[in-house]
């Protein structure tokens, strides 16, 4: 599992895991529950690439959101523990 601390949502921690550039596992610290268990059940399954490329940019306050939080979450895992 990894762990992402989000900035300017009311999430606070982004917990996820990935196997083989696939989401298997994400939960949200903090937040809209409603709309944090949606974007889990939307996400997980789904490659990692695709998953930035859908989420980055989104916006709610203070210019992110926690959608794009999660794509800003995936490309730090990428930069840090991807070997490729």
């Amino acid at each position: 599992m990894y762990s992402y601390r989000t900035n300017g949502t009311c999430s606070r921690e982004i917990i996820f895991d990935v196997k083989d550039d696939i989401l298997t596992d994400v939960k949200f610290v903090g937040g809209c529950s409603g709309n944090l268990q949606g974007i889990s059940r939307l996400t997980v399954g789904k490659n990692i690439d695709e998953i930035i490329s859908a989420l980055s940019g989104i916006q709610c306050r203070g210019g992110t959101s926690c959608p794009d939080q999660l794509a800003k979450a995936l490309t730090q895992y990428k930069v840090k523990y991807k070997k490729n």
